[in-house]
């Protein structure tokens, strides 16, 4: 029987989940067995109805099936008995790999990685997000033509079939597929190259205002607190990846102070790379924040794992050394937590708050708003006496220490917070010195 696989969609399938469970390197024993329930989750996010799961230790991935023949042959059974359409992996497999499973168990079998592109292309709203995920998809699929998709050995041409400009010695069809997906995936990095430069001109076109970045797991809460802490009427609903474009408010701190919030992507363990280079310009944001405000749901038993997947895609994209601050969400749906418990242990500095009813969210602005002023330092500014702004700000945003006039310049040594240095630069002083 011929294997068809021409779309990767699994709305409404019958799904099997696949765990392989590996040895770890130090002791010998097996890392943690934890049920599927991420996977679990994305198979539901996708629309996908869960009927089994399979979970198996290995010492080592078959190179063949991932799991081993005999195993592959139990999941055969197992597609019989529950009427399943689709089998999920938990890993990553090789297209070799999943075109010797699918020989095998005679039904679709896909990824983790395919999983969430299929995702993400059901969510991308705006044109960007949906030609990175595009491009994310192609560049996922191109090296697995060959293996997936049996209908690409067709031949195209040949004095049997084709028309006027086809009869020849022919062309396998893969080839063709192969060049036009090649010419795809170069029309879409060039279109996404210019949307990524206009996104990099908008975010420098900011100027020195001070970036805050919302990062955390998907669907741990980070447009909840956009919505709560601005007006930026982000989409919000209990389900992974509801957001996948960026959006940016400008929140107002006590006094005069503004700062601007971004709310960004949710992560997940494992994060597709395909997906992580192709939302370089969404991820941007958080690349370019002068502090991070990292989301952690703590009602989920997952929290630990979770801290450390954003961990693992901030790291990826060169975040892991940006000033944090640790939001522990959903604290208000806990009557008691050793989870909550341990995570305070651990971050001691982390606020415990509610993005939904407003919890604690005044302590958020009030640790932001200390990021944002810093440790205060003393400066020597000269500016022209004429230059009425400048000297305004001066007196309006710091202690003055000492002022001297000359025939055409007033210098002043000065005491502020380091966040004000960036606006007496856009002031235009004739000079500006950091004494201490």
């Amino acid at each position: 029987m011929e294997r068809k696989r021409e779309q990767l969609q699994v709305k409404k399938e019958r799904a099997i989940l696949v765990g392989a469970i590996h040895r770890m390197r130090r002791g010998g024993g097996f890392k943690k067995h934890d049920n599927l329930v991420e996977l679990t989750a994305l198979v539901e996010t996708a629309g996908a109805v869960v009927v089994d799961r399979f979970q198996q230790k290995i010492y080592r991935v078959n190179a063949s099936t991932y799991i081993g023949k005999g195993k592959a042959r139990m999941l055969c059974d197992r597609v019989e008995r529950f009427d399943a359409d689709v089998i999920i992996f938990d890993n990553d497999l090789s297209p070799g790999q999943i075109r010797d499973l699918e020989e095998i168990i005679q039904t679709k079998v896909i990824d983790r990685s395919e999983l969430i592109l299929d995702i993400f292309a059901t969510r991308a709203q705006t044109r960007q997000a949906r030609l990175q995920v595009e491009l994310a998809q192609l560049e996922y699929t191109y090296p697995r033509l060959t293996s997936m998709w049996s209908h690409l050995d067709r031949l195209a041409g040949g004095a049997a079939s084709g028309g006027v400009g086809t009869r020849g010695t022919g062309e396998k069809q893969l080839e063709i597929d192969k060049r036009l997906v090649n010419k795809r995936i170069s029309e879409l990095k060039r279109e996404l190259e210019g949307i990524d430069k206009r996104k990099l001109r908008e975010i420098d076109g900011r100027g020195e205002m001070f970036k805050v970045g919302i990062v955390g797991y998907t669907n741990a809460g980070k447009s909840t607190l956009m919505n709560a802490l601005t007006d930026a009427g982000v989409f919000v609903e209990d389900r992974l990846f509801a957001t996948l474009d960026t959006r940016t408010k400008k929140w107002e701190l006590e006094g005069s102070s503004k700062v601007l919030l971004s709310d960004t992507v949710g992560f997940v363990s494992n994060l597709p790379h395909q997906l992580v280079a192709s939302f370089k310009a969404t991820l941007e944001e958080a690349v370019n924040a002068d502090l991070l405000i990292h989301v952690v749901d703590v009602s989920t038993s997952e929290a630990f794992d979770q801290i450390k997947s954003v961990e693992s895609v901030l790291k990826e994209i060169g975040c892991e050394k940006k000033d944090m601050l640790v939001v522990l969400n959903k604290a208000d749906v806990l009557s008691e937590s050793a989870t909550l418990e341990s995570l305070q242990t651990i971050y001691p500095e982390a606020i415990c708050i509610s993005a939904k009813t407003g919890m604690n969210l005044d302590k958020v602005a009030e640790a932001v708003l200390g990021k944002y002023h810093g440790s205060d330092v003393t400066v020597r500014v000269v500016a022209d006496i004429g230059n009425g702004k400048l000297l305004s700000y001066l007196h309006a945003n710091g202690r003055i220490i000492s002022t001297e006039y000359t025939d055409d310049h007033v210098v002043m040594e000065v005491s502020m917070g380091k966040s004000n240095l960036h606006m007496i630069k856009r002031l235009k002083p004739v000079e500006i010195a950091i004494l201490g």
